[in-house]
C-alpha cells in the first residue's frame, strides 16, 4: 500500500514559481511510474507531467518550457517545479503513482495563480 502526501501549494501571482513536493511511503514496483495531474471545478482531470523510472519525461503542451519535474528515488519524491505561472495554471494537482493495475492518488494541493 502506498501513501502520497502533497505539499507546496499556495497563492501566487502571475509569472511567479512554485514546487510542489508528493512524498510516498510503502512498497512501490522499480517500474512505477510518477506522475501530476491537475482539475479545476466542472472540468476532467488533466495530465501534466509524468516521469518514468528510467528517466523519460512527458509534460502537457501547456506547461512545457515553464514546469519541471523531476524525483528523488532515495526519498521517494516527486517534485513539480513550476516557473512563469499563469491564471489558466489555478487547480488543485495531485500527485499520481502507478505500475500495472495499481494506481494510487495524493489528496491534492491547491495552487491559485493571481492575475
Amino acid at each position: 500500500q502506498v501513501q502520497l502526501v502533497e505539499s507546496g501549494g499556495g497563492l501566487v501571482q502571475a509569472g511567479g514559481s512554485l514546487r510542489l513536493s508528493c512524498a510516498a511511503s510503502g512498497r512501490m514496483s522499480s517500474t512505477a511510474v510518477m506522475a501530476w495531474y491537475r482539475q479545476v471545478p466542472g472540468k476532467q482531470r488533466e495530465f501534466v507531467a509524468r516521469m518514468l523510472r528510467d528517466g523519460r519525461i512527458e509534460y502537457v503542451d501547456s506547461v512545457k518550457g515553464r514546469f519541471t519535474i523531476s524525483r528523488d528515488n532515495a526519498k521517494s519524491t516527486v517534485y513539480l517545479q513550476m516557473n512563469s505561472l499563469k491564471p489558466e495554471d489555478t487547480a488543485v494537482y495531485y500527485c499520481n503513482v502507478y505500475w500495472g493495475t495499481y494506481d494510487c492518488w495524493g489528496q491534492g494541493t491547491q495552487v491559485t495563480v493571481s492575475s
